[in-house]
């Protein structure tokens, strides 16, 4: 067997594959380990329950969720209904029968029907002229559908435009443009864009906005009037 120096000096008979060749060695292991198991049999077996209980808590939430959010998604087909319809007080408050918005968001938060309930009280919101509510649901709503999420950060840059707050407008129309950009939403992004910069006295910015249409998207609806405000603004840039 090897051996290795101590600190004296001296050679000390080195352990470190005893439990490979000692045979003896890896039982008393074993020994102590199942002595211990007998001393601590409740702190184990607690141990174990924990993990159990954590287990079970998790995936119990997660059943919960996945029901609440199934009753949500049917219970909300009434309120998108009216929505659709343009009875947008019934759709926001319900008919007194049928749930709206407002109730999916209480009843059922955190589940994928609470989510998109306040992108659509957002936008009731915004066309009612209630700017910071709709400013309060949209910006609690996310998706991976670039259509919608873009769609939803347009509308938060539109009742922040409303509201004044240039800074806010600007910075949710940037991501709306930026947002998996495409030939057929992204340039109506940029407008919005470049109008917030013109109201917020930055011209500079308000023409490249609208160059970067005139640029990408020659096929776009917007790429006339691109041009159009483009030189209005050069014009007045120039003065």
């Amino acid at each position: 067997m090897a051996t290795q120096k101590t600190k004296k000096g001296k050679a000390a008979p080195d352990t470190s594959n005893e439990l490979l060749e000692n045979p003896e060695a890896i039982a008393d292991r074993l020994g102590r380990g199942e002595t211990f198991l007998k001393e601590n049999t409740k702190l184990v077996g607690g141990i174990i329950g924990l993990a159990i209980l954590v287990i079970a808590g998790i995936v119990g939430f997660q059943i919960h969720k996945a029901n609440q959010n199934k009753q949500g998604q049917a219970e909300m087909f009434q309120a998108v209904y009216y929505f659709e319809q343009d009875s947008v007080d019934f759709a926001l408050n319900g008919d007194g029968v049928e749930p709206g918005f407002l109730s999916i968001i209480d009843e059922y938060g955190g589940t994928d029907a609470a989510n998109l309930a306040h992108f659509y009280a957002g936008s009731i919101y915004l066309s009612k002229g209630e700017f910071q509510s709709a400013v309060d649901h949209l910006k609690k709503f996310s998706s991976s559908d670039f259509l919608v999420q873009a769609h939803a950060y347009a509308l938060t840059g539109d009742a922040y435009l409303e509201l004044g707050e240039l800074d806010e407008a600007i910075s949710f129309y940037k991501d709306a443009a930026a947002y998996k950009s495409n030939e057929f939403f992204t340039p109506k992004y940029l407008t919005k864009l470049a109008i917030a910069y013109e109201e917020a006295g930055d011209l500079k910015n308000a023409i490249a906005t609208y160059e970067e249409i005139e640029t990408k998207y020659s096929d776009a609806y917007e790429y006339s009037e691109a041009r159009k405000q483009k030189a209005r603004l050069e014009g007045l840039a120039s003065n």
